[in-house]
C-alpha cells in the first residue's frame, strides 16, 4: 500500500474515534438537559463512529499493514441551546466527508483501486449523516421552541435503535 494512503487510512481510525468522543459529549449535554431521546441519538452515534474505526482498523490489518493508535484529543464544545449540537454535528461530518474525500483522492492518484472500492461504503454512509444531520436541524428549528412539540421529537430519537453497519456485520 502506498505510504501516504496507509497513513491516511490509519489516521482516519482516529478520526472516527474522536467522532465518538465528541458525540458522546453531546449525548452528556442532552442528558442533562433532560432530552434523554437526542442523548440516545448521539450514543449511537458515538457507537457507529467507533465501528467506523473499526473498519478502517480491519481493512489496514486485511491488507498487511501495522496500526499505530494514538491519543484522542478531547472534545471541547460547550453549548448553550439545543440546537448548538446539532450544528455542530453537521459541520463535523461535513469535515468527515472532507477527509473520506481526500483518502479517496490519495488513493485515486496512485490507482489503488482496492482503498477506492473501500471507501464507496464510506461516501455513502457521509451523505446519509450528513443528511441527518441536516434534517436534526431543520426539526429542531421548526418544533424546539414548543415544548409538547420537542417532547415528540424527543421520543422519535429514543426510538433509534443500533445496528451493525454492513462491514462488520459479517465479522
Amino acid at each position: 500500500m502506498d505510504k501516504h494512503v496507509y497513513e491516511l487510512l490509519n489516521d482516519q481510525i482516529n478520526k472516527e474515534l474522536y467522532s465518538a468522543y465528541l458525540y458522546m459529549s453531546f449525548a452528556d449535554y442532552y442528558e442533562d438537559e433532560g432530552l434523554s431521546g437526542f442523548a440516545n441519538w448521539y450514543m449511537i452515534q458515538a457507537a457507529e463512529e467507533r465501528d467506523h474505526a473499526l473498519i478502517f482498523r480491519k481493512y489496514l490489518l486485511d491488507n498487511g499493514c501495522s496500526v499505530k493508535l494514538k491519543a484522542i484529543d478531547q472534545p471541547d464544545k460547550t453549548f448553550s441551546t439545543y440546537l448548538e449540537p446539532l450544528e455542530a454535528a453537521l459541520e463535523h461530518e461535513q469535515y468527515v466527508t472532507a477527509l473520506i474525500n481526500d483518502i479517496y483522492g490519495a488513493a485515486h492518484d496512485v490507482k489503488d483501486y482496492r482503498t477506492m472500492k473501500f471507501l464507496d461504503w464510506f461516501i455513502e454512509e457521509q451523505l446519509e449523516e450528513e443528511t441527518n444531520a441536516e434534517d436534526m436541524i431543520t426539526k429542531m428549528k421548526l418544533f424546539g421552541t414548543d415544548a409538547k412539540a420537542l417532547y415528540d421529537l424527543d421520543k422519535e430519537y429514543q426510538a433509534r435503535a443500533y445496528s451493525v453497519p454492513t462491514p462488520l456485520a459479517g465479522e
